[in-house]
């Protein structure tokens, strides 16, 4: 006899409900909080239902971090449990009544019943646990890169009241030359005053020798006919956000030696295309899962909210708005990227690209076309585990 559990995870408490492969409910809707003692209830519970011999199923919906507690709690208990796709339980309820009734009694009760009928859907393993890690760091390197790009604005907008002129007089303002000078001499006034051989060593150390004399009194003679305001205010939060910026760097670093680590364990063929790094991989790998999960590359893309009706858009680079709110953004995000790096990399898809393009459309619109190619290779690469073919 094959016995499903059905659990609705929630922040303090989860309801459970327990089904025979009979159709015999060994338990009805039941409350465990959500502690080690809810936990301990849940498992005595189940134990009681089955006998040793039965096949036991546990399903619980992915709602984040909520689930994560309980997940290992059956894993380590050795009980077979399944991460199921809270949109997948939505169109199975609405397949089982046109009633807009939407309660975590029902969740408990379809999830349990789900688990009885479909017979596709995979336990969570090993592997599931290595792509969650993989996907908690790809998703904290977004959001620590999107924060820092936030605040290098404000650097440039920080600039642009206390010495205007310094941008055109260097590459960026965002190397570490640059924020050097500015920590030391956080405006036009500061850095008018400053003493030659102090700026000069300050300079040279940042830039590694590149930039010497000639270029501290150059900087200095512009502050020193800069149209710059002194404020000591905006000075102080220049060299604050410029602080800030430097622990993200190393944030980012750090994050990103936990992703190359588990790359080279996962040992996917996905970088093997020009022009998708580990990071950019990681991220794919990361919101995708399991590959098997998905029947065609066109899945997939669905997923991603890329469906066929978005690629004629012509919206996916300036505007999520105008795409389908379904699907992973972060995947939508790394798809689109990776697409542009790899039109770039490989001859193949550069051509592609150009072909589209000849026959006349926008460029976003090109692009995802070539991401839909792209998502195909990776496709058929994860599934047959065989690196990208080279052009010649």
């Amino acid at each position: 006899m094959i016995i499903t559990v059905g659990i609705d995870v929630a922040k303090e408490k989860h309801d459970c409900f327990i089904l025979s492969s009979e159709g015999e409910v060994l338990a009805d809707v039941f409350t465990i909080q959500n502690n080690a003692e809810g936990f301990n209830q849940l498992l005595e519970v189940i134990q009681s239902c089955a006998s040793p011999i039965d096949k036991i199923k546990v399903g619980l919906e992915a709602t984040g971090h909520y689930s994560y507690n309980i997940l290992g709690f059956l894993l380590e208990k050795g009980l077979p449990t399944f991460v199921i796709n809270p949109l997948h339980t939505n169109l199975y309820r609405k397949s089982l009544s046109l009633r807009k009734t939407k309660t975590d009694r029902v969740d408990a009760r379809t999830i349990a019943t789900m688990l009885m009928s479909d017979v596709g859907l995979k336990s969570y393993t090993d592997t599931s646990y290595h792509n969650e890690e993989l996907k908690s760091l790809t998703r904290y390197r977004f959001d620590k890169v999107k924060e820092r790009a936030k605040l290098k604005s404000s650097i440039t907008r920080l600039v642009c009241i206390l010495f205007p002129e310094l941008e055109k007089l260097v590459p960026t303002l965002h190397i570490a030359s640059v924020y050097a000078l500015l920590l030391e001499y956080p405006g036009a006034k500061q850095l008018a005053a400053a003493n030659l051989t102090h700026l000069k060593a300050v300079l040279y150390e940042a830039s590694k020798g590149r930039y010497g004399r000639d270029r501290a009194i150059m900087l200095r003679d512009a502050a020193r006919n800069s149209i710059g305001s002194y404020m000591p205010a905006k000075s102080l939060e220049l060299k604050h956000t410029i602080q800030s910026i430097q622990v993200l760097d190393a944030e980012i670093d750090e994050i990103e030696t936990e992703i190359e680590k588990l790359m080279e364990q996962i040992q996917s063929p996905i970088t093997s295309i020009p022009g998708i790094g580990s990071r950019m991989g990681a991220m794919i790998l990361a919101e995708v899962g399991d590959f098997s999960n998905f029947d065609s590359a066109d899945k997939v893309l669905a997923y991603a909210g890329l469906s066929p009706s978005t690629y004629q858009s012509g919206q996916m680079n300036n505007c999520y708005a105008h795409m389908e709110k379904r699907g992973s953004r972060y995947l939508r995000y790394a798809i689109f990227n990776a697409t542009k790096y790899v039109c770039h990399w490989d001859p193949i898809f550069k051509e592609y690209l150009e072909k589209k393009r000849s026959e006349g459309k926008h460029y976003n619109v090109a692009i995802s076309h070539a991401a839909k190619k792209l998502v195909r290779l990776i496709y058929a690469m994860e599934r047959s585990g065989q690196p990208y073919r080279k052009a010649g």
